[in-house]
C-alpha cells in the first residue's frame, strides 16, 4: 500500500479513529489502525471489540492499492509533529515508512488479514436522523451519565426510537436529562419495549463525527449492538448491559411553582455564586421570593456569596439548595437566549427544568 496525503486531513481523521482504538493490553493489534488503500480513496478501521469505527479519509491520492496496520500512537505523533503539508505512506506487513520533504519515519508493520473486522452497515431496518439534531441532543444529554457505577446500567446513553420521534435519555442517579428529536423511520424500524443503552465512549466518537448540520444520519438499534452510519464514517458499538432505572417515574406529577428564567442570565448568577463553594460544601442556597432570585454559597475557609437576579415570579418564598456542577453543566449546553422554566413542589423535592418542548433536566436538592 502507498498513498500520497494531505497531512491535517490524515491527522483529523487518525485523531477520529484512535478514540476507539485498544487502551489495554486485550490485545496488541488492537493499537494499530488499519489502513485500506482502494482506488481513489482510503478507509481507516479501528476497534478495541466494544467500540470501532470505519472512516473515510479525504484528500488522498492512491498510487498503490493494499491494506497495512500503522501504530495509532506513533503516527498520531509523526502527524501532530511533521510541519509538512504532505506525506507518502508506505506500509505492508513488515514495515510502514512515512515521508516528508526533509524527514522519513520507520516502523515495524503486522498482517492486517489478523486485524479484527468492524461491521460494514447494511441494514434495512434503521431511523434517521440529521446530524444537527442529533449532535444537539447528544450534548445535552451526555454529561448526566454516570462516568463510573458498576451497580447501574447508567453508564451510557439510553436510546429511543418510536415512529417519527428519537429520545435520548442520560442520568448518574442524582440528576437525568432527557431530550428529544425529528426522526424517520425506514421499514418497522422500533425500540418499544426494548432498552438499548450505548456506552458514553461511543456517543462520543459519535458526536465528533457529526460535522455537518444538514447531513443524514442512519441509526440501528440491534438487541446486543448498535450502528450508526454518517457520510463518511459507520460506528459500531455493544450496549450496556442492564437494566435501566424507570426514569419516567422520577418526573413529578405535580409542581406547585414555576419560575420563568433566561439562561445567559441565570447561568452568569450560578456561576458567580459558586465562586465561594469549596469542596466540602458544593451547595448553593436558592431563594425564590416576590420578583427576585437570591443566590447565597459559603464555605469554612473560602469566603461567602451572595448574588441576586431579577425574576418573573409573585408566588410564596421558597428556599432550595443545589450542587451548581449540575446546574451549570446543564446551562453551557443551552443557548444564552433561550427561554428556561424552573418547575418547583417545594424546597426538598426534585427540580425540573424544560427548554422548549423537547428538553427536560431534572436534578435532586441537597439537604
Amino acid at each position: 500500500m502507498k498513498v500520497l496525503c494531505h497531512r491535517e486531513g490524515l491527522l483529523s481523521a487518525f485523531q477520529l479513529a484512535s478514540i476507539a482504538v485498544s487502551g489495554r493490553d486485550l490485545k496488541p493489534i488492537l493499537r494499530n489502525v488499519k489502513t485500506i488503500a482502494d482506488g481513489d480513496h482510503c478507509t481507516l478501521l479501528a476497534t478495541d471489540l466494544e467500540l470501532g469505527i470505519r472512516l473515510d479519509v479525504r484528500g488522498v491520492k492512491v498510487e498503490e492499492p493494499g491494506a497495512a496496520l500503522l501504530p495509532s500512537g506513533k503516527m498520531l505523533a509523526i502527524l501532530r509533529e511533521s510541519a509538512d503539508e504532505e506525506l507518502s505512506v508506505e506500509a505492508d506487513a513488515q514495515t510502514c515508512m512515512v515521508r516528508g520533504q526533509f524527514n522519513e519515519f520507520e516502523m515495524g508493520g503486522e498482517d492486517p488479514g489478523d486485524f479484527p473486522d468492524v461491521p460494514t452497515f447494511t441494514e434495512e431496518q434503521y431511523h434517521e436522523l440529521s446530524a444537527g439534531v442529533l449532535r444537539e441532543m447528544i450534548r445535552r444529554t451526555i454529561f448526566a451519565a454516570a462516568i463510573e457505577n458498576p451497580r447501574y446500567a447508567v453508564t451510557g446513553v439510553l436510546w429511543e426510537l418510536e415512529g417519527d420521534k428519537a429520545r435520548l435519555v442520560a442520568t448518574d442517579g442524582r440528576r437525568l436529562a432527557v431530550c428529544e428529536g425529528a426522526a424517520t423511520a425506514q421499514g418497522t424500524h422500533d425500540t418499544k419495549g426494548q432498552t438499548h443503552v450505548v456506552p458514553t465512549k461511543a456517543m462520543q466518537l459519535l458526536e465528533r463525527n457529526l460535522q455537518d448540520a444538514g447531513e443524514r444520519v442512519r441509526v440501528s438499534l440491534r438487541p446486543n449492538d448498535a450502528l450508526f452510519k454518517t457520510e463518511r464514517a459507520m460506528i459500531y458499538s455493544r450496549l450496556v448491559e442492564g437494566r435501566y432505572p424507570p426514569y419516567r417515574e422520577v418526573f413529578p406529577k405535580k409542581q406547585t411553582v414555576k419560575v420563568p428564567l433566561v439562561v445567559g442570565p441565570f447561568f452568569s448568577a450560578v456561576r458567580q455564586a459558586a465562586i465561594m463553594t469549596d469542596e466540602e460544601t458544593k451547595k448553593v442556597i436558592f431563594s425564590f421570593a416576590k420578583k427576585k432570585l437570591t443566590m447565597q454559597a459559603r464555605g469554612p475557609t473560602s469566603g461567602r456569596s451572595k448574588v441576586e437576579l431579577p425574576v418573573e415570579y409573585d408566588g410564596k418564598g421558597i428556599d432550595i439548595a443545589f450542587d451548581p456542577k449540575f446546574l451549570t453543566e446543564m446551562l453551557r449546553v443551552l443557548n444564552a437566549d433561550d427561554a428556561l422554566t424552573l418547575e418547583l413542589t417545594d424546597g426538598g423535592s426534585v427540580a425540573l427544568f424544560r427548554c422548549g418542548e423537547n428538553y427536560s433536566y431534572i436534578v435532586m436538592p441537597l439537604s
